[in-house]
């Protein structure tokens, strides 16, 4: 149960950061939402292996939250 509430705080805090910076465009914000579940999921997984699934799913999700929002933007940039 641990592991389920700090998972859902760290997707929810990757979803926070990514609108508390500059206006950006939809893709921007749904690239960093995506990202951001996909790292979680994909960092407590990995980190689960190695007897850290917290850790992992919180760096995984920070890293896949950045990664989606940088794609995102690019998309937003094209569309514009």
């Amino acid at each position: 149960m641990k592991k389920l509430v700090l998972l859902t705080v760290a997707a929810i805090s990757s979803i926070a950061l990514s609108n508390c910076t500059a206006p950006t465009g939809p893709n921007t914000q749904r690239g960093a939402l995506g990202g951001g579940l996909l790292g979680a999921v994909a960092g407590g997984i990995i980190g689960h292996q190695s007897g850290n699934a917290l850790e992992g799913a919180a760096v995984g999700g920070a890293l896949g939250a950045g990664a989606g929002a940088v794609y995102g933007n690019s998309q937003d940039q094209n569309q514009y």
